[in-house]
């Protein structure tokens, strides 16, 4: 390409009269990844256009020609035919040529009151809030899984952990039900989020506004937006939706992290607490017998790419004085891909989770296993009138004397007990079995079964 058609390709190159050097044009374009935002720039220059017409910049001869130009480019890009071009730097662009070889002069009008900045900054705003929308659907569809799957085994036995040591026994239903409370908050998070994206910077042109008679209220209620920002320095220069969806979209993957981290222990042969199937599994090319948990461990590690993100977009803005700056560029593909990850990780979870199968065995066992039910023989010598610190001392003793003979503390014979503590009575069995312990558990927030199923009926009604 000769310099002079290089200059002219440029919709931008009136003032130059060298042309952009090849690899700054391979360098500073964005086209290869910002064209995922095609849908998002047709619908804000859809209702720009609609907005010029009104305000009387445009006719309404002129309008409709924009407008069915900017369709048809959107069926060109979605059917494969569109031709984008690096040397057109962005989507913007691209289109907006486009637009300009499909309707002729008419199509330059269309960037009458606007610049690039408020244009991709309104872009990213669409885009990001069709994509929380979406994701809030996949937390939606893995809460209902793991209600699921609580509500089968509200009442299934399994030892809880602190510091991975067996602490008190639980159900698994309560357990699952911890996972739901973790994507509650996310979800909520999400909404909150969408609250600050869901803002209109179109009209903030470059940085100052513009001299032409624009309606923001209508630009901003034709993308449904809730209302237009009201500093265009700030509009056009602001990430920090951006940056709040990938602190968000942080949350959500610690909290699947946290839950895949549970799963490859419980699948494992020290555990075996639960089986996934085989599709989320894969084999070992050298060990046959081998059943690995991949999806699990490698949604744990996505998490750090991430978190990653989180951190890149924070560093890209944290030196930036105001306004539009080519850094922002930069934006894009960390954003991009924390929602694509996020994305695949959501379907994976909610295809999952309702496919686990509870080894309820195995569950029981291992809760009888760690004395799992010295608190509530503590508990039970407090109610019968001895301070708290001298039943956690004598319930110390009697599970130092079960570690030496090899037995649980519900194995030891009732005159045994009572060499502890002469509180002790018969009625003590009934806080030594697990049963007892968790259905004792029985207010809100508890693990006693009939209150995981209260749990289960709230958060059923609270996601409805």
């Amino acid at each position: 390409m000769s310099e002079d058609k290089n200059n002219k390709s440029k919709l931008w190159g009136g003032r130059f009269a060298e042309a952009t050097d090849a690899f700054v044009q391979r360098f500073t374009a964005s086209v290869e990844f910002d064209k995922r935002l095609y849908k998002a720039d047709i619908e804000g220059s859809v209702a720009h256009a609609t907005m010029l017409e009104q305000a009387g910049i445009l006719n309404t001869d002129e309008k409709s020609k924009i407008i069915n130009g900017l369709l048809e480019i959107q069926q060109d890009i979605e059917s494969g035919s569109f031709n984008w071009s690096i040397v057109l730097e962005d989507v913007h662009m691209n289109i907006e040529a486009a637009l300009t070889a499909k309707i002729g002069d008419t199509g330059k009008k269309l960037h009458t009151g606007r610049s690039r900045n408020d244009q991709v900054a309104t872009d990213i705003r669409l885009y990001v809030r069709e994509e929380i929308d979406h994701i809030s659907l996949l937390v939606r569809a893995l809460q209902n899984g793991i209600l699921n799957l609580a509500e089968q085994n509200a009442d299934t036995i399994m030892p809880g952990f602190t510091h991975l040591q067996t602490a008190q026994p639980i159900t698994f239903g309560h357990h699952l039900m911890a996972w739901f409370e973790m994507l509650q908050r996310d979800y909520e998070r999400l909404q909150d989020c969408r609250k600050r994206v869901n803002i209109s910077p179109l009209g903030s042109a470059a940085l100052a506004g513009t001299s032409y008679p624009i309606d923001r209220e209508l630009t901003a209620s034709l993308l449904n937006f809730d209302k237009p920002s009201t500093n265009s320095l700030d509009s056009v220069s602001d990430r920090d939706f951006a940056i709040e969806l990938s602190g968000t979209a942080s949350l959500i993957m610690m909290h699947l992290s946290r839950f895949s981290e549970e799963l490859v222990l419980w699948t494992s042969s020290q555990f075996n607490f639960i089986d996934l199937p085989d599709r989320f599994c894969t084999g070992s090319s050298i060990m046959p017998q081998k059943k690995n948990p991949d999806v699990p461990e490698l949604i744990r590690g996505k998490s750090g790419r991430v978190f990653g993100h989180l951190v890149s977009l924070l560093t890209l803005m944290k030196s930036q004085p105001l306004a539009y700056n080519k850094d922002n560029q930069e934006d894009k593909e960390p954003l991009f891909d924390t929602i694509d990850t996020l994305k695949d990780c959501l379907t994976a979870y909610a295809d999952m989770v309702p496919a686990i199968k509870a080894n309820k065995e195995n569950m029981q066992i291992a809760a009888t296993q760690g004395f799992a039910t010295a608190t509530d023989l503590a508990d039970y010598l407090v109610k019968k009138g001895m301070p708290f610190r001298d039943a956690h001392e004598v319930v110390g003793k009697a599970v130092a004397f079960c570690i030496k003979s090899d037995r649980g503390l519900d194995e030891l014979e009732l005159g045994e007990l009572q060499n502890f503590s002469d509180s002790i009575a018969d009625d003590v069995s009934d806080v030594l079995t697990l049963e007892g312990s968790v259905n004792s558990r029985k207010h809100i927030g508890g693990t006693a079964p009939a209150q995981v199923k209260i749990a289960i009926a709230n958060a059923r009604a609270l996601i409805s």
